[in-house]
């Protein structure tokens, strides 16, 4: 372990995926990325994110239902809903981040995390 508070990304678009890694790691975190929600549930026994950036628009698995379980089992973590749809369908969160994603807007988010 690097000591370095983790990122869950549940995202299936490999570019986006990219882009939030690369977003995350210069805020100072590890990220964990799932392409789909049944893999970061499966996970879910290995991982103690520290914030949750979850696409909506997921295959299998919806997003809103993997958020309702990401807060679940990790009450705690920070989570931030990313989509391409209008943010007053998103589901409650600690924070929304529509596409495309902005790394100022990516910045301010994470200044409200607790790491």
């Amino acid at each position: 372990m690097s000591g370095r508070p983790l990122a869950l990304v549940v995202e299936d678009s490999a570019d986006q995926t990219a882009l939030l890694r690369r977003y995350l790691d210069r805020e100072g975190f590890d990220v964990f990325a799932a392409a789909d929600a049944e893999a970061a549930i499966a996970a879910f026994s290995d991982i103690d994110p520290v914030v949750a950036v979850l696409d909506l628009l997921l295959p299998g698995i919806s997003g809103q239902e993997c958020a309702g379980l990401v807060r679940e089992r990790f009450p705690d973590c920070f989570l931030v809903i990313s989509s391409v749809l209008d943010a007053t369908d998103y589901p409650p969160a600690d924070a929304a981040l529509p596409k495309p994603i902005v790394g100022a807007d990516m910045h301010e988010i994470l200044r409200r995390v607790q790491r």
